[in-house]
């Protein structure tokens, strides 16, 4: 049962507990029933974004099956200074559990020590892996090290004969889309190029085709989220380069796996965000009402989706769940 599922936090500025705690696996001081069960998501998934909807989806599944309550917070736009925010009056709402992404651990990683400090057990889903032991929390649900992600996404394009690539990077300075970008220079092994730009779909098109015109020799593209790949996708038809210019993304949405069925793109990768959002779901209302707690990370990516196989995954992502 979901109680409250909102993109921006409005309770920013609570007091919150400051005192540093040891990490714990004992059960709760008092199990309580899942309906008493409630957990709060705080991540970095902008509204608009196509991957962290099917988080959310996730999450509603998960409540509904579990019986416990779930409140999700995000900002509208990247901020880490509104997500601290937002982690620091969750704290101060004294859930039952708490999970948070970290895609900025310099900015974030105090507040969510206070979490720990206060008694309430964290899951970091999507970023923040290497921050879980120092940050103490439970433990990281979400695909292995983005850097080695990137990396493989540079092998597969190297392997379709791609010398020369770019980067399309949609929240410089989100330290896991940054690894991205570097491990696909690594795997790749030429020429790669970062291009910034926003989540408006405008702006990235017009950004990515002002690149390419001024840039001849592009072969390959990579975009690090659904979201970016449609106005990509809308560009390179616009100029005629569909299936010419190898072009890959991270995760999923029904029209990046039409295209890679139709072989106007090369590959999508698939993290499983439907997970990210329902396996801590899980385990947090387990933790409050039974005292267990797997203790260790939990992966569910990456796995690459090619042309042979996006047809079988496209029905499941109309249903919101791929």
């Amino acid at each position: 049962m979901i109680s409250r599922i909102q993109s921006l936090a409005t309770a920013a500025g609570l007091a919150v507990l400051t005192t540093l705690g040891a990490f714990s696996l004992s059960q709760p001081a008092q199990a309580k029933t899942a309906a008493e069960t409630r957990i709060v998501f705080v991540t970095h998934g902008q509204a608009s974004d196509v991957y962290w909807s099917v988080v959310k989806a996730g999450m509603a599944d998960a409540a509904k099956v579990m019986g416990s309550k779930v409140e999700y917070f995000a900002p509208e736009v990247w901020d880490v200074v509104k997500m601290q925010q937002m982690i620091d009056a969750a704290v101060a709402s004294k859930p039952d559990g708490l999970v948070v992404s970290i895609p900025d651990a310099k900015a974030l990683d105090p507040s969510v020590k206070k979490a720990v400090a206060a008694g309430i057990p964290v899951i970091v889903i999507d970023s923040g892996q290497d921050e879980v032991a120092n940050v103490g929390a439970r433990n990281y649900v979400g695909s292995a090290s983005d850097f080695d992600a990137g990396k493989q996404a540079g092998q597969k394009m190297k392997a379709a004969g791609v010398t020369k690539a770019i980067c399309i990077n949609h929240e410089v300075g989100n330290v896991s889309l940054d690894d991205r970008c570097n491990g696909f220079k690594e795997g790749l092994g030429g020429s790669m190029e970062v291009v910034s730009v926003t989540m408006d779909p405008t702006e990235t098109a017009t950004r990515v085709t002002g690149y390419l015109s001024a840039h001849h020799d592009v072969q390959g593209i990579l975009t690090l989220g659904p979201t970016p790949a449609a106005p990509v996708l809308a560009a390179l038809k616009k100029a005629d380069l569909l299936g010419k210019v190898k072009f890959g993304t991270f995760d999923l949405s029904t029209e990046v796996l039409e295209a890679v069925a139709k072989g106007d793109m090369l590959f999508c990768i698939d993290a499983q965000p439907y997970l990210l959002g329902y396996l801590p779901v899980v385990n947090l209302t387990l933790n409050a009402v039974n005292g267990t707690m797997p203790t260790s990370t939990i992966y569910t990516g990456p796995a690459f989706i090619t042309k042979d196989d996006a047809k079988m995954v496209v029905e499941l992502a109309k249903k919101g769940t791929r």
